[in-house]
């Protein structure tokens, strides 16, 4: 496995190696004591694995009690992955990486506590799978207005159409009015 730096310093892309013939391929995703050593000294505690269809957008949350790392990638289908830094004493906050995961490169991408989550489903579907440093607590979850023009994401919308979004996602927080770390 190889860490990439991105323009936030927490912020990792870790690229695989892949081995395969015309039978297929293997790959290790995963590696404690290598992950510990080489990107973060966290545990995880719950993996997360979900499938969205063309043009979801999930996010952008985090949770300000019970915060999440993630460790995040695509096992099927193509996203852009973005992750949104509410850490206010950072020289990177409200600064965002955006990342395309898709099932073919096995990117994966370390988003550290402290930092907003999204992303935007650019196949026909996706399989989503993730790690987490802490549990999921719905009562802590706060979600972050995705087009807020503060934010400056350029998600890859196919001709500006808005994407599918959940209830919570549509009345999310501009980044002005959302509380930070």
């Amino acid at each position: 496995m190889q860490v990439i730096d991105t323009s936030i310093p927490d912020v990792k892309i870790i690229e695989t190696k892949v081995f395969g013939d015309e039978r297929g391929f293997f790959l290790e995703t995963f590696r404690v004591d290598w992950f510990k050593a080489n990107v973060a000294d966290v545990t995880f505690v719950q993996d997360n694995h979900s499938k969205s269809s063309h043009g979801i957008l999930r996010g952008l949350h985090y949770q300000l009690t019970q915060t999440q790392g993630k460790l995040v990638r695509v096992t099927s289908g193509e996203v852009y992955d973005v992750a949104v830094d509410m850490r206010k004493s950072s020289p990177t906050f409200g600064k965002h990486v955006g990342v395309v995961l898709s099932g073919d490169n096995k990117k994966q991408l370390w988003v550290p506590e402290g930092f907003a989550h999204g992303f935007y489903v650019m196949s026909e579907s996706a399989e989503f799978v993730y790690k987490c440093t802490n549990y999921y607590a719905p009562e802590h979850e706060v979600s972050l207005l995705w087009d807020d023009p503060a934010l400056a994401i350029e998600w890859p919308l196919v001709d500006g159409v808005i994407p599918n979004l959940s209830a919570k996602d549509k009345v999310g927080l501009s980044f002005e009015h959302a509380p930070s770390f």
